[in-house]
């Protein structure tokens, strides 16, 4: 996606090898032009997939998500990190392990919002080594979903998650895909 790959230019940051920051249109402020032309591109993607949710985590994944659910006519739930009084039981939960914050979170998703007449399109920021992805695509079995595919705004090709996740059947779709951070460059494959 041409805007997208503009704006990783443009506004990005390579931190090192391994680490892309874009804080300043989708991590941290949002630029919501380029969120709903990539709500777009996604729901053009799987437009005819049955899409009946949108399954996403907390927080980068939520406006590009949601802006493919305003299109597709879907919800939207999203995997919380953080346990809340309203959130305590009835639920799914998977680990996930953040590369960037060196932490693991236990993401919960009620068992209400997902069900086995479901059809997911899984949605997220990155897709660097997978975690994020496995722990969505965990939650979503548990639930006994069907998922159509995964969504990724920006995919880093140069670490294993994107292949590891076709090599296992799935549809994966990534608006950017980043090979290589060497020299403090961006390439895009």
């Amino acid at each position: 996606m041409k805007a997208l790959e503009q704006a990783i230019l443009a506004k990005g940051k390579v931190l090192s090898e391994d680490v892309l920051k874009v804080d300043s249109f989708l991590n941290h402020q949002i630029d919501p032009a380029l969120m709903q032309a990539m709500g777009q591109e996604f729901a053009d993607l799987y437009k005819d997939a049955g899409i009946t949710r949108i399954l996403t985590l907390e927080a980068s994944g939520i406006a590009p998500a949601v802006m493919a659910g305003l299109i597709l006519g879907v919800p939207v739930v999203f995997g919380r990190k953080r346990k809340s009084v309203t959130l305590q039981d009835n639920l799914y939960t998977a680990d996930v392990y953040s590369f960037t914050k060196k932490v693991t979170n236990t993401i919960s998703v009620s068992k209400d919002f997902l069900d086995k007449e479901d059809t997911l399109l899984i949605i997220d920021d990155f897709l660097a080594n997978g975690e994020a992805a496995k722990g969505l695509l965990d939650v979503a079995n548990q639930a006994g979903a069907k998922v159509a595919g995964i969504g990724i705004v920006i995919e880093k090709g140069f670490q294993p998650g994107g292949k590891a996740l076709r090599e296992q059947g799935y549809r994966v779709d990534s608006l950017a895909i980043v090979s290589s951070l060497e020299n403090g460059t961006v390439t895009f494959a």
